[in-house]
């Protein structure tokens, strides 16, 4: 029997989830636990649920919520910006709306503002007490704790708008009071707050009390502007302060949970119609019960006939990974569906998928009904399956036939153009007789592209690549797919287009591959060193013959070692799949579909770029490039060309100092002058590394000593870029006072930034590990590198010189650059600013850190004393001597490199 009136009536009157009574305690067993009988009308019904059902946090924090308050914030920034640069719009605006308030009348205007000062504050404490009456003060204080601060928000607006923002925001945003006494405040003092309140307790939510909550704010708005203490952009302002802030309360410190739970399933089944006994709560994959995206799985017992799954979804499970399908929907050509979607809309999604897929003639969970447990979830009622997830299946029971129903399920999908979109190993299950369910059609599509269909047959092949191997998975779907179909989905064959868990799967399996590869060649150079170490011995040679020897042995041992390399060389899956369908289709597309828009990368470049280029054009805005031309020392400009000159053989000195073999000396010069070109496509931390990286294993370094070698030379130039940083910056600091022992600002700021630093890596969990694990596997190829070169000291000599003459050439080019145009500043002073100039440089995503590297040097020359008219010249003809002119001949050097092959 169901309670339907009863049930009904308290629903309404809560607005947000299950009744009273399944909120009690006694709605959160443990495994096992058997609640007391119930006796409804006369008859016993019995709540078991089983399984680890867990004890729900008291407040969640929803992504929804972030989202809106950045939404806010973007809001405040874009009215901030209309009134600053649309200062006639603005004016105009509110010469309408004072002209059309004056035709209104008095008595009207005075009625509306003394029942909006009246309603204002009685709605929200009438809410309050309501909420209070219902147990749920846990909103109220949530809407207090909006409200202070939205007060102290506005509080801090209206003096900041007094007192620091430009004139134009104080004129869209204040007016004269009616009688000529002063300006009316730039933000509501009681309407952000109240604002804040409502939105924080939810209000929206329920119908009656959204209409008087718009009523209340829309006369209040209206009468400020008639009665005029207040103006347009003000009242925009006030309504998103209130807005934003609520948000952002609700998202630090969580909204009240109210996820249903085993308990309110219960409840839910018996008012569609089911007499249910038990809930068994199903594990997830890998035995995780942390809520994801695809919802809550319990089998149900019913008091008569077969039992039920039941899929339960709540907001908080289905905001699980919105951030990354944000990201995919921005930055990928094939989305899947909507970022931000309505329960509802998933509850509808998922029920036409599944009618759909069963209509198609494929295995799927046969939907049986469908309900909303409250305002914050739904479930999915499906006919009682039995079966086995893939990945729980024993390799030996994966069968040919057992592979070609997956593909058969497939196919059927694909014959009315059905996409499933999620083709993992959760989302199939093997019945009682061994054949595949297609389960979790929620992210599907129906009417899909091709590409997308094509995909699903990449996901399959991947999934089930993974358990039986690429010949097998391969002949079984060129068996039911046709061999055609399976090679036009070779280009869809790319991480990219897999599911995440295939994904870290492979990633998680090419680090076994590399590190069993390393294994390999690491006992190779063990067995040769063993070989050469015993023929020596038997030899008998002595020194002379061993010197005479080495080359040869160490020839013969690269040999050894690339050879050893080569056989333990394993394919990764996708490239196995592949040439195994090449073999039957040799002339089968392999070249991948991009399915990116735009990259993480170039995106980010690009907005650095874009935002360098606001700022260094703002500089030169004022800048007569024919003065300049006319007023430079060309003397001085020949010689900051020499010294940029000399930094590429300083450069060539620091790299070869770090690398024990012997590499051609110019050949690396001009990989330094093609450095020149690579900065122009990529930051300039990156493009260097990677060059150089390049170029030492085409010269027949092995590729783990060539980057040990590169990154021993980053670390030491690391190290002494920081010594030189504070040495220079003591010696500037000693230029300035009479004090022996000065408290030189750049040796405390240094040290004050790197402690926090520090301490904010050793408290974050996060940043401790990635930062430990970066410097240990650094550690781990550079230390041993180093011990080599101690072994050769007039190496390390070099490359430490290089790295100071490189330092010096620079530092010089950058000081004949302001003598050039008429300055003159200490040598220390300079260094202190290239340094700095040139690490900033280094961290900036842009492209040779255009932008960053001349705003910065032009605003620290300013600061030291040098005229503007001297320091913007001078940066700009150290940069175009530096990073600009050298960009042809590194071109040049370039492509002369790469048709030799070496890089």
């Amino acid at each position: 029997m169901i309670r339907e009136r009863e049930d009904q009536e308290e629903t309404d009157d809560e607005g947000a989830g299950p009744p009273e009574e399944a909120r009690a305690p006694r709605a959160l067993p443990g495994k096992g636990e058997v609640q007391p009988p119930e006796t409804r009308n006369g008859e016993v019904h019995i709540d078991k649920v089983s399984g680890d059902e867990p004890l729900l946090p008291a407040r969640v924090h929803r992504p929804a919520d972030l989202v809106r308050m950045l939404l806010g914030i973007v809001g405040i920034a874009l009215v901030l910006a209309l009134a600053a640069f649309a200062h006639g719009t603005t004016t105009g605006l509110e010469a309408d709306v004072k002209e059309s308030a004056g035709r209104a009348p008095a008595t009207l205007a005075n009625l509306a503002g003394l029942t909006a000062n009246i309603a204002i504050f009685i709605v929200p404490v009438a809410f309050a007490v309501e909420r209070l009456i219902k147990r749920d003060g846990l909103r109220i204080a949530d809407g207090v704790l909006a409200a202070v601060l939205a007060h102290g928000v506005s509080l801090g607006a209206a003096l900041w708008v007094a007192d620091a923002a430009p004139e134009t925001i104080r004129d869209a945003l204040t007016r004269q009071y009616p009688t000529g006494t002063g300006v009316t405040d730039p933000v509501h003092g009681y309407l952000a707050p109240v604002i804040a309140y409502m939105t924080a307790v939810g209000m929206s939510r329920r119908p009656r009390w959204r209409v008087a909550m718009w009523a209340v704010l829309l006369l209040d708005a209206f009468a400020v502007l008639v009665n005029g203490y207040s103006t347009p952009f003000s009242i925009v302002i006030t309504v998103l302060i209130g807005w934003t802030v609520a948000y952002g309360t609700l998202y630090a410190v969580g909204s009240p949970n109210v996820r249903p739970t085993g308990q309110h399933l219960l409840h839910g089944l018996r008012r569609v119609g089911f007499r249910p006994v038990s809930a068994l709560r199903t594990e997830d994959p890998a035995g995780d019960t942390e809520p994801h995206d695809r919802g809550r799985r319990y089998v149900v017992t019913l008091e008569e006939g077969p039992p039920l799954d039941v899929t339960v979804v709540d907001r908080e499970q289905q905001a699980q990974g919105f951030f990354y399908r944000v990201y995919q929907r921005l930055a990928l050509r094939v989305t899947q569906r909507r970022s931000l979607q309505s329960l509802r809309q998933a509850l509808e999604q998922e029920a036409l998928l599944a009618y759909a897929a069963i209509a198609a003639g494929a295995n799927a969970p046969k939907l049986i009904a469908t309900s909303e447990l409250g305002p914050d979830a739904v479930m999915l009622v499906y006919e009682h399956i039995g079966g086995r997830r893939l990945d729980t299946i024993p390799d030996e029971e994966l069968t040919d036939e057992l592979l070609a129903s997956a593909f058969r399920q497939v196919k059927a999908l694909q014959s009315r153009r059905i996409a499933h979109r999620r083709l993992d190993s959760d989302s199939l299950l093997v019945d009682r007789s061994g054949n595949v369910v297609l389960t979790d059609l929620r992210g599907g599509e129906i009417a899909a592209g091709d590409i997308v269909l094509r995909m699903d047959i990449a996901q399959l092949l991947t999934t089930l690549g993974l358990r039986v191997g690429a010949e097998r998975v391969v002949a079984s779907a060129v068996s039911v797919l046709g061999p055609d179909a399976v090679a036009d989905s070779l280009p869809l064959l790319q991480p990219m287009a897999l599911t995440r868990a295939n994904r870290a799967t492979l990633r998680r399996l090419a680090r076994e591959r590399s590190q069993r590869e390393r294994e390999a060649v690491l006992e190779a150079s063990r067995i040769a060193k063993e070989e050469r170490a015993r023929e020596r011995a038997e030899k008998g040679s002595g020194p002379a013959d061993d010197r005479k020897a080495l080359k040869a042995e160490r020839k013969a041992e690269k040999q050894a070692l690339d050879d050893a390399a080569e056989e333990a060389r394993e394919e990764d899956l996708l490239a196995q799949i592949r040439r195994q369908v090449l073999l039957i289709r040799p002339q089968a597309p392999i070249e991948p579909v991009r399915l990116e828009r735009i990259r993480p990368r170039t995106l980010i470049s690009s907005i650095a770029g874009a935002i360098a280029a606001y700022f260094l054009l703002s500089q030169l805005s004022h800048v007569q490039f024919g003065n300049i031309v006319e007023q430079a020392n060309w003397g001085w400009v020949a010689a900051a060309a020499a010294f940029s000159a000399l930094s590429y053989f300083a450069a060539a000195m620091r790299l070869l100092g770090f690398v024990p073999e012997k590499v051609p000396f110019l050949r690396t010069v001009m990989a330094q002058v093609a450095g020149s070109f690579v900065k122009l496509v990529a930051p300039a931390a990156v493009g260097g590394v990677a060059l150089n990286s390049r170029f030492l294993q085409r010269a027949g370094i092995r590729p783990g000593l060539a980057v040990a070698s590169v990154g021993a030379s980053e670390l030491i130039g690391l190290g002494a870029h920081i010594v030189l940083l504070l040495t220079f910056g003591y010696i500037t600091g000693t230029e300035r006072t009479s004090s022996p022992l000065p408290p030189s600002r750049t040796i405390i700021g240094g040290l004050l930034t790197a402690a926090v630093l520090v301490l904010v890596v050793t408290a974050i969990p996060f940043l401790r590990k990635f930062v430990s694990t970066r410097v240990r596997s650094l550690f781990a190829g550079v230390v041993p590198r180093m011990l080599d070169l101690l072994q050769r000291p007039r190496k390390l000599v070099s490359g430490i010189g290089g790295m100071l003459l490189l330092t010096a050439a620079f530092v010089m080019c950058l000081d004949t650059s302001i003598r050039a145009f008429g300055g003159d500043m200490s040598y220390a002073s300079v260094a202190v600013i290239f340094l700095a100039g040139n690490a900033l440089g280094s961290a900036a995503p842009t492209p040779g850190g255009v932008g960053a590297v001349e705003g910065v040097l032009i605003g620290a020359l300013t600061l030291a004393g040098l005229p503007a008219d001297q320091a913007t010249p001078a940066v700009l003809l150290y940069r175009l001597l530096t990073f600009w002119l050298p960009v042809l001949p590194g071109w040049l050097c370039f492509n002369q490199l790469t048709r030799k092959g070496a890089i």
